[in-house]
């Protein structure tokens, strides 16, 4: 049974169950701890209240005794035995005098007279200390009254104890009590009921807000989640609603993406089966128109291919980031490789390489993932620039990060495109993208190695003036 409620727990509990129980202990707890108290209050007051009359009653003939000398044998009036037999009737209890000689001269159950009573109650008393001692268990209480005698000195004279029982008291509150319990357990089922009701009100913000996130679940995307009935409701609709938007510019994203990539995939194709298709309707074709078409042929391919191996490096890095292989590396060294095997490319277009280094950098990057992020900058930078034009690359650094600034005197980037141009297959001048070779990825595989070094680049350009891109990569990697 236990193993079934635990894992009953583990596969989920209805939020309605915790916070019912919740509301059932806070009122059931002082429910019960109030009756309880009232209960023992009610049977001490009862207590008290006995005792004082006791007291009184007892002070009253005690001062009587003191007026007509009743401690001593000659005077002792018969009425005041009469009255002690009263009180000693009225209070169910039992009455005792005892003389400084600790005797007995008067008891109302007429069994210890003459004896010896020599008790702590007695003792005390007639050492001025007059009070009473309750015994519960036994159901009864004594108490202890001086007798003073009748001289302006007030000597003591005799103590009277007075024995009483709280039987009769104990039943009375015993009858209160079960009407309290049958009080209380009408309490509890109303506060049952009470609690059942309270947990529907409370949780019914979360119902609905179950049924709006049930038709968002369905495919309903547009759906508006704004229940604001609770602070925390309101909390959860906006982190919602914010989540699904998000999601809806992926799935847009998505979109584009696939339609670009069977556009890009399916444009190089058609390229080749076009100049397929002209040679093969040719009769007699020159060599040289073969060769020109044949390289043609062979260019769309390699496109295809780069387009192809972009597209995959991407998917690996849409992967988790422990793929990355993270090395201490000497950054100045690999960015001077990575600018000599471009220079054959910036000499073709008469473009000048600028390395900048203001100091030392040694970092945690994966040496790969890195190199392709910032040969992708500098190559951009390099194609699409102007001829006799020049690209500078900068790298500093301080006790954090490290910078890698690419200038170059290019084209420039229109301000209205800057915030595109690392998205998937975007380009701000599609022509001459095709004529450089570029696929559209270059930039968006840049920012992705970046940002799993947890890093940041930005772009400051202006069209017809170059552009500048700086790149911002903490020297400890912290995964």
């Amino acid at each position: 049974m236990l193993g079934w409620m635990r894992r009953k727990w583990k596969s989920g509990v209805s939020l309605k169950v915790p916070l019912f129980l919740l509301l059932v202990f806070i009122g059931f707890v002082p429910m019960c701890f109030l009756g309880k108290v009232t209960d023992q209050s009610l049977r001490q007051t009862q207590i008290d209240y006995r005792v004082m009359e006791v007291q009184n009653q007892c002070l009253i003939i005690s001062n009587k005794m003191s007026r007509t000398g009743y401690m001593s044998e000659e005077t002792r009036d018969s009425a005041v035995d009469v009255e002690l037999n009263t009180i000693a009737d009225i209070f169910n209890g039992r009455i005792v005098v005892v003389n400084k000689d600790f005797k007995v001269i008067k008891d109302t159950f007429q069994l210890a007279e003459g004896r010896t009573h020599v008790a702590e109650e007695v003792i005390r008393c007639f050492q001025g200390e007059s009070g009473s001692r309750l015994e519960r268990d036994k159901h009864y209480f004594a108490l202890a009254v001086p007798v003073f005698d009748n001289t302006e000195e007030k000597r003591i004279e005799g103590v009277l104890v007075a024995t009483a029982s709280t039987e009769n008291l104990t039943g009375v509150a015993e009858r209160v009590s079960e009407k309290a319990a049958f009080f209380q357990m009408m309490t509890w089922w109303v506060l049952v009921l009470a609690a059942a009701i309270l947990v529907m009100l409370l949780v019914r913000p979360f119902v609905r807000l179950q049924k709006v996130l049930n038709q968002v679940a369905e495919g309903n995307l547009d759906q508006v989640i704004a229940e604001n009935t609770y602070k925390e409701t309101g909390q959860i609709s906006m982190a919602l609603q914010n989540t699904i938007t998000k999601l809806k510019t992926v799935n847009q994203s998505r979109d584009e993406f696939v339609s670009n990539v069977s556009h890009e995939l399916k444009t190089p194709i058609t390229s080749i089966r076009v100049l397929a298709d002209s040679l093969m309707g040719m009769e007699e074709v020159p060599v040289e128109l073969y060769r020109e078409f044949m390289t043609d042929i062979s260019d769309e391919i390699d496109r295809e291919s780069k387009i192809i191996d972009d597209l995959l490096s991407l998917v690996k890095m849409d992967k988790a980031v422990a793929e990355l292989n993270i090395v201490q590396l000497d950054i100045n060294g690999l960015v001077q490789q990575i600018l000599k095997r471009l220079r054959p490319i910036a000499r073709r277009r008469n473009v000048e390489l600028i390395y900048e280094s203001i100091r030392e950098v040694t970092a945690d990057v994966d040496e790969v993932k890195i190199s392709l992020a910032i040969n992708n900058l500098v190559e951009n930078a390099v194609k699409y620039n102007v001829e006799d034009g020049w690209v500078r690359v900068t790298l500093d650094a301080d006790h954090k990060f490290f910078y890698i600034k690419v200038a170059d005197s290019g084209i420039g980037i229109p301000e209205e495109f800057q915030e595109k141009i690392f998205e998937r297959f975007y380009r701000v001048d599609k022509a001459r993208s095709r004529e450089t070779g570029g696929t559209g990825l270059g930039l968006a595989i840049t920012r992705k190695v970046i940002l799993m070094h947890h890093g940041a680049v930005r772009v400051l350009s202006k069209e017809g003036e170059g552009s500048v891109f700086t790149v911002r990569i903490p020297l400890n990697y912290i995964s």
